[in-house]
């Protein structure tokens, strides 16, 4: 009875197993009614829209109660033409002006003595100032005068001298126009220091003319 209940078991075992395997998918065609219902809705949709538009249009205009119109003309009688204008007559020609005669002799007028111009007016020439200015009246007359700069390679050389500056101003405006040595300190250097340091001075206007400025280097510095 064992032997024979072993192999029953076994079968059912195996039978389960296989029942408990998955399935293969198989493609299933849908169902016909989803299409005929498809095709139905279409015509439906298809059929409701013609109506609507056979309802949107104007119903037709009946032309044929219209009566034929009818042109109601005025007798227009021919009036006679108009009778031509008689000719206008031409106008008298203007008398010609009387002849003025002049006398053989005129008399000639006498020339009008000539009018005084007005005096042109002119201005006042304005006094020179003094020729040359010496040193203490170029300090007193001026605005801007700084001292000449003692150049460092004629301290290197121990280079000194004294000599004479004369500068020329405009007297408008008080500035410096030229500046020139007329007495050299005997070193070049030392008087192209002084030229360009006297052509930045200035002066009050109207004052000064020229002035002479003394110069004087030495081993501490200039001084004038």
């Amino acid at each position: 009875m064992r032997s024979r209940a072993r192999p029953a078991k076994q079968f059912r075992d195996r039978e389960q197993q296989v029942n408990n395997m998955p399935k293969p998918l198989l493609y299933r065609p849908p169902p016909r009614w989803h299409v005929w219902a498809a095709l139905g809705g279409a015509a439906l949709i298809h059929g409701i829209a013609v109506v609507a538009a056979i309802k949107h249009e104007a119903p037709a205009v009946d032309l044929s109660n219209i009566p034929d119109a009818v042109v109601i003309g005025l007798d227009q009688q021919e009036q006679p033409p108009e009778p031509t204008p008689p000719p206008e007559e031409p106008e008298a020609p203007p008398p010609p002006p009387p002849q003025t005669v002049e006398p053989e002799f005129k008399e000639e007028q006498p020339t009008p003595p000539p009018k005084n111009k007005p005096a042109a007016k002119v201005a006042p020439i304005a006094k020179p100032a003094a020729a040359v200015m010496g040193a203490s009246g170029a300090k007193a007359n001026a605005i801007f005068g700084p001292k000449p700069g003692y150049p460092y390679e004629a301290r290197s050389k121990k280079l000194t001298g004294s000599g004479v500056c004369v500068v020329t101003v405009d007297p408008a405006t008080g500035n410096v126009t030229n500046a020139e040595m007329v007495q050299s300190t005997g070193a070049a250097i030392l008087d192209n220091s002084a030229v360009s340091t006297f052509r930045t001075w200035r002066f009050k206007p109207g004052v000064v003319s020229k002035a002479k400025i003394p110069i004087t280097f030495t081993l501490t510095g200039a001084s004038f």
